[in-house]
């Protein structure tokens, strides 16, 4: 069972897909997020990369509603550190549902457009959460690259694994929270879309990227890291 990666296009991506909708889609999925504590490991992550520094910046790259980089604020928040947050995405759509999510107060500044035009901005940390599965293997590997070649103190990938268990179970989960019927769909489809720990090597080797950590992470997360 899913031997193979799925590439069937998810229907929140539909370039016709109005704004109300797709603002409840990514509204939803950060509350997936949030049951399935998807952003503790990114947050563990930053916890090893900065280190004591008291100031930091970070790029995330497809940020949906934005709540990786809310959580990011607060984290910084808690620790004192002055952090340089700004997201990037390509929907337009995304934008304007991570504003209506995000506290005025949060200094962070959302971005529309690709990752690639943000090249020599001088990035501490680049992270990503739930992207990777959106990408072609030679999509995925120019990313690596452009992570590797930009990021000073380290990059993070979060992203799902593909596993059969969680492949059945998400559809039920999503019915009994009555998440959105796009969010069932879609989440299910990029359960189908991801990758699995040991096709990331190979990904790893064409980027030319040594010494990087791929995790397997409680529950059905699967995380690439690489520290400076």
């Amino acid at each position: 069972m899913l031997t193979e990666r799925a590439i069937a296009e998810e229907r929140m991506d539909a370039e016709d897909l109005d704004e109300a909708t797709y603002k409840a889609v990514v509204h939803d999925l950060a509350k997936v997020n949030t049951l399935t504590m998807a952003r503790r490991p990114t947050l563990d992550f930053l916890e090893r990369a900065v280190g004591d520094a008291a100031e930091f910046s970070v790029l995330d790259v497809g940020y949906g509603d934005g709540d990786m980089l809310r959580s990011i604020s607060r984290w910084a928040a808690r620790r004192g550190k002055r952090a340089r947050l700004v997201g990037v995405d390509l929907n337009p759509r995304s934008r304007a549902a991570a504003i209506e999510a995000t506290p005025p107060a949060m200094a962070i500044d959302w971005r529309v457009g690709d990752y690639a035009d943000f090249a020599g901005q001088g990035w501490d940390v680049i992270v990503s959460s739930l992207v990777a599965h959106h990408m072609t293997h030679a999509q995925l590997v120019a990313f690596v690259r452009f992570m590797e070649a930009e990021a000073t103190r380290g990059w993070f990938v979060n992203d799902l694994h593909r596993h059969g268990f969680a492949h059945l179970g998400f559809p039920l989960l999503a019915t009994i929270m009555r998440w959105h019927p796009i969010v069932k769909h879609d989440g299910t489809l990029s359960i189908a879309r991801s990758y699995r720990p040991g096709e990331w090597p190979a990904i790893l080797a064409e980027a030319d990227v040594r010494n990087a950590v791929v995790r397997r992470i409680f529950p059905f997360r699967l995380c690439v890291e690489h520290r400076r």
